[in-house]
């Protein structure tokens, strides 16, 4: 089965959203939680992703994640990331108590495919103030990929995680599971890069992107947001360009990346630590790329 075919089998089994120009949505992705060891790329970022996840639930967003959010390969049992990270996940269950938390899988989390899995990892956790097992997220679902579809204008918006175009990441994850398990957490922790990643390897992105571009060329150009890459990217209706879109990850050097759809625009922002005039800390959203017009696409 080819790139193309994936892709298109995820479009047409995607769970479709209804949406206005009153909707708000934040979409994060590659977020890889881990369990706070030296090894755990997420745990430099954890604060500033809290921040931001806090402002978007008091500003009622939806939040949609594009795959990847538990770095399922680096670590064996999902027990000791929620440990690490249980108020991200108690942070999560409030979206998903108000109706407003969708999630995807990717290629470090394609367990989550299989309902079973998510129902045993988010079913219940361990609430040590109370002693005993404690419902958390028990009817989460997670898919391949999501479609907004604009409730008057029928315009589409396809949410992926992106692994479909990339072979060794979607047919042979568990082979490179088992070398990250196995080889590249110990030695990452001493620096080296794991070489099966995209995001870690600029030839194999640009070979990925290209095969996701050719998919939009083929199927009218429609807006279609991925990860996996960690490699953000948003054109502009001005300049005539496919409209392929990439959030970035939230485990870059001291930054997260994602996008927002608002008031029927989307933007590319980045939330980071910054220091005012005072020169005290402050964690701060900056625009990469402003609100473009979703229609003008």
């Amino acid at each position: 089965m080819s790139s193309q075919t994936r892709l298109t089998r995820a479009y047409k089994n995607a769970l479709r959203i209804k949406f206005t120009d009153s909707d708000k949505f934040i979409l994060f992705s590659d977020c890889h939680r881990g369990d706070g060891s030296f090894a755990d790329d997420f745990a430099n970022n954890r604060n500033i992703y809290m921040h931001a996840l806090h402002q978007y639930y008091k500003n009622d967003f939806q939040y949609i994640e594009l795959g990847d959010g538990d770095e399922l390969w680096e670590n064996l049992f999902f027990k000791d990331i929620i440990e690490a990270n249980k108020n991200v996940y108690l942070l999560l269950k409030k979206f998903y108590h108000r109706n407003k938390l969708h999630m995807i899988y990717g290629n470090h989390d394609m367990v989550y495919r299989n309902s079973n899995v998510v129902k045993k990892h988010f079913a219940e956790y361990f609430d040590t103030a109370a002693g005993k097992n404690v419902p958390l997220m028990p009817t989460l679902a997670f898919n391949e990929a999501i479609v907004l579809e604009h409730a008057e204008t029928g315009q589409e918006v396809f949410l992926t995680h992106g692994h479909q175009a990339d072979f060794m990441n979607y047919v042979g994850w568990k082979f490179n599971r088992f070398f990250v398990r196995i080889l590249w957490k110990p030695l990452q922790v001493w620096g080296i890069k794991d070489p099966t990643s995209p995001a870690k390897n600029y030839l194999e992105s640009l070979k990925i992107e290209r095969r996701i571009k050719r998919w939009i060329a083929d199927n009218g150009n429609k807006i279609t947001i991925v990860g996996h890459t960690h490699r953000p990217h948003f054109p502009k209706p001005s300049e005539n360009l496919l409209n392929f879109f990439n959030d970035g990850s939230c485990v870059h050097p001291r930054n997260i990346t994602g996008i927002e759809i608002e008031n029927g625009k989307i933007s590319l922002i980045k939330w980071l630590i910054d220091t005012n005039d005072d020169g005290v800390l402050q964690i701060v959203k900056e625009y990469i790329e402003t609100p473009q017009k979703l229609s003008d696409y």
